[in-house]
């Protein structure tokens, strides 16, 4: 009907057959941003906001969030994943942090939807820890970087 995977032929929804797909090493890269003003950012980096070190809770939110993503988004499979790594990295020119996770399994389906999911939860765990000294924070640009393994092998963003 629409040639979305996810859209059965009688419209409905439905999640993907993978049983007859190979298994292959997966792996996902997301990225995305949240903008600040700079005394947020300093507070961040110097670890003195009032709900302690920001950085270390928010990539232990992303490493949850991925492994849970199943639960977040309906149609997602729930995949055993081998490694989830966020890098979080301050950006005085936005100014704010940057966040990327990498994700990996072996499995039948990929992983991006938990790098997306990885990074979106760490940049809401940033506004949180820090939306007591600024409310006017935002999450920019978040979005898949690269995939590898499966039918369509390798791709990265232009």
């Amino acid at each position: 009907m629409s040639g979305l995977s996810h859209v059965g032929p009688e419209g409905d929804a439905r999640m993907v057959d993978v049983s007859g797909k190979d298994v292959t090493d997966r792996l996902a890269r997301a990225a995305g941003s949240i903008r600040m003003k700079p005394e947020t950012l300093a507070a961040i980096e110097e670890k003195s906001t009032v709900k302690g070190d920001v950085i270390a809770v928010a990539k232990i939110a992303g490493v949850l969030a991925a492994k849970r993503t199943a639960d977040l988004i309906p149609l997602c499979h729930s995949l055993p994943l081998t490694d989830v790594q966020l890098a979080v990295e301050p950006d005085h020119s936005l100014p704010g942090l940057r966040v990327e996770a990498t994700v990996k399994t072996t499995g039948k389906t990929g992983v991006e939807m938990e790098a997306i999911t990885a990074v979106a939860i760490c940049l809401i765990t940033i506004y949180d820890m820090a939306k007591a000294i600024d409310r006017e924070m935002s999450l920019v640009d978040i979005s898949l970087l690269e995939k590898t393994g499966g039918r369509t092998g390798h791709w990265r963003r232009s």
